[in-house]
């Protein structure tokens, strides 16, 4: 298959998704959603790949969902809301389900739907200056895809979710357990190569039930079902208004994306936006 907004590159047993919308920052509307979905079935289904390496081209990993596209979307029901929220949802997902172990390399930025795309991914590397953040409350919002508190202990989750702290850095992702290894960001492709070629050359029936039985144990815990719930209740605040989420819009439609994230860092003690 082409796609537009990503690339798909096969060298021997790896395969590369690379999200590539560079000139927003890789950030994910529904085209792209649904190209990453089917480059994964894609390679899901060709016997020559045994990883896949998830990155972004240019000067980040993603920015999250695009809310430029979000914000000319008709979100004016909850049928509406409910259909967009579980199309980004199935996208994120998609990661975890795919039965090729996925590694996402992140650089840049990696936040909001990108952050957990990269939760969703069975390995994470981070480059050095990686900047992580679930914003998501400072402007209204919710999390699509609830896997911070499988990921990492509930206060870590809490303090992150809760505040809504943009400007997390590789050192304190990998402290808590979001990645498993920060490398400089010039060493990142090399060291994502090295990982992937390692888990190709192990017994590929044994590398596939292996991470089969991973997720089925966290799904038997009652991931799948929680994530499921959190959904259902981030459809409920998507569709219901708030001062701070109309606010946020009016100054995005007015003034730009840019004096929005301004406004909404304003109010908070961590400082200005960008």
């Amino acid at each position: 298959m082409t796609y537009a907004h990503i690339r798909l590159e096969i060298e021997g047993p790896v395969a590369s998704l690379i999200f590539n919308r560079p000139q927003v920052l890789n950030a994910f509307h529904n085209e792209a959603m649904d190209e990453c979905r089917a480059a994964l079935r894609e390679m899901a289904e060709d016997d020559r790949v045994r990883v896949v390496l998830v990155r972004g081209e240019g000067r980040a990993f993603s920015a999250g969902f695009d809310m430029k596209a979000a914000a000319e979307r008709d979100m004016s029901t909850v049928d509406h809301v409910r259909r967009q929220m579980e199309r980004q949802f199935d996208f994120i997902m998609a990661f975890w389900d795919c039965p090729k172990p996925t590694i996402a390399l992140v650089h840049g930025f990696c936040m909001a739907g990108a952050f957990e795309v990269a939760l969703a991914c069975d390995i994470t590397v981070a480059a050095e200056g990686t900047r992580f953040g679930e914003p998501e409350v400072r402007f209204g919002t919710g999390i699509v895809a609830m896997l911070l508190p499988w990921a990492v202990l509930p206060k870590h989750a809490k303090e992150i979710l809760l505040t809504g702290n943009d400007k997390m850095d590789a050192a304190r992702a990998h402290a808590i357990g979001i990645v498993n290894h920060v490398v400089p960001e010039g060493e990142l492709a090399a060291f994502g190569r090295r990982m992937a070629r390692d888990i190709a050359a192990a017994a590929g029936p044994s590398v596939f039930f292996t991470k089969r039985a991973m997720n089925r144990t966290y799904e038997i815990m009652g991931m799948r079902e929680a994530l499921r719930a959190s959904l259902d209740i981030d459809v409920i605040l998507n569709a219901t208004p708030s001062a701070e989420k109309s606010e946020f819009q009016r100054i995005r439609k007015e003034q730009g994306l840019k004096a929005a994230l301004a406004w909404r860092d304003s109010r908070f003690s961590d400082g200005q936006a960008p």
